[in-house]
């Protein structure tokens, strides 16, 4: 077959952009695939912090950052399957079967030019139930779930050291995963053989906040760690402890759904690497960590503090709530996404 891939958002490497190049990697292997792209060069960047492998992907000029729907039907028509991702709006699909993504849950009310669009398209999918159910709302649709992948074989539990750890890109307003709240409380606790990590992607407008967050450190065990590589972060996953994800915190889930977490694989993948998540429950972290099951819940600083502090003085909760992490990490394999894909495809 023949397939096109298109993503607004391929030059910041996050979670989402992990969702779309792994349905290019995965079918890259028996068909030739073709990534519509005018940014920068992603195919090392991707290999480095992603571990995808685009050797067999060819990028092409970006024909959907053209006007004339003439040059998108002429470049698109033959192509067996396309792939979207939306930024919101609905373009017209053109290839012989045209299948549109949402990783964010927009609000928005259906209209009748929207409807019209959405008829050429074969499918919808969504990365959780939570953005399921808004999309469906909003654009009058049924869309079918397609977790996210994560690289479960290459992630497994290290020796634990006493490392609190956050992965998430340092910048969107929109989507800000609150690593300033993350500091404010770490430093409340006052815990002298623990150490809190940052880390996540970095792009141009957010060296102002990295600079607000370094400052706001001080003298306390505290790292941030921008744009590192994927094999620097599978070892802070393997070594950590406890897990935090701060998404959503303070924001109104129902007013505001595009702030809560979508999904969160990398929620998903320090379950995997054995560290007890403690997470905001909303948006899609409700599907996957279970309260007191297999990871905590938080709505306020103290209750962050609170729980970590739980954890940190009762071993035999942390082991068992590590353990049944360790095991629900499974159910978002890579293989298991790659054949939910093939399934829809087909």
């Amino acid at each position: 077959m023949k397939i096109a891939i298109y993503s607004p958002y391929l030059d910041t490497l996050g979670g989402g952009e992990r969702y779309i190049l792994t349905i290019a990697e995965h079918l890259s292997k028996n068909n030739e695939v073709i990534i519509f792209w005018d940014g920068i060069d992603i195919n090392n960047q991707a290999k480095e912090r992603l571990n995808i492998d685009l050797s067999k992907v060819t990028f092409k000029n970006n024909v959907f950052n053209s006007s004339s729907l003439i040059e998108k039907y002429q470049t698109l028509k033959d192509f067996d399957v396309c792939f979207v991702v939306s930024d919101g709006s609905i373009p017209m699909g053109f290839s012989k079967k045209n299948i549109l993504h949402f990783q964010v849950p927009f609000k928005t009310t259906p209209n009748l030019k929207n409807t019209i669009k959405l008829l050429t398209w074969k499918k919808i999918i969504v990365n959780s139930n939570f953005t399921k159910k808004i999309i469906d709302k909003s654009y009058g649709v049924s869309t079918t779930v397609l977790y996210p992948p994560v690289d479960i074989l290459n992630l497994r539990p290290l020796e634990k050291k006493n490392i609190i750890l956050s992965v998430g890109r340092f910048f969107s307003p929109l989507h800000d995963k609150k690593q300033n709240i993350l500091i404010k409380s770490f430093k409340k606790m006052n815990l002298k053989a623990w150490k809190l990590v940052l880390a996540g992607g970095v792009d141009k407008t957010s060296e102002e906040k990295i600079k607000e967050l370094q400052k706001s450190v001080d003298t306390y065990p505290i790292e941030i760690l921008p744009n590192v590589s994927y094999s620097v972060i599978k070892k802070l996953y393997g070594e950590a402890k406890i897990y935090w994800h701060g998404a959503g915190f303070g924001e109104d889930e129902k007013k505001d759904p595009e702030k809560a977490e979508h999904f969160g694989i990398s929620t998903v993948e320090a379950m995997a690497s054995g560290a007890v998540p403690v997470v905001v429950p909303y948006g899609g972290q409700r599907e996957i960590v279970d309260e007191g099951k297999n990871g905590l819940y938080f709505y306020t600083e103290d209750e962050l503090i609170d729980k970590t502090l739980e954890l940190i003085n009762n071993q035999n909760l942390l082991d068992n709530l590590s353990k049944n992490a360790l095991e629900k990490s499974k159910s978002y394999s890579k293989e298991n996404f790659c054949r939910h894909l093939d399934e829809i495809i087909n």
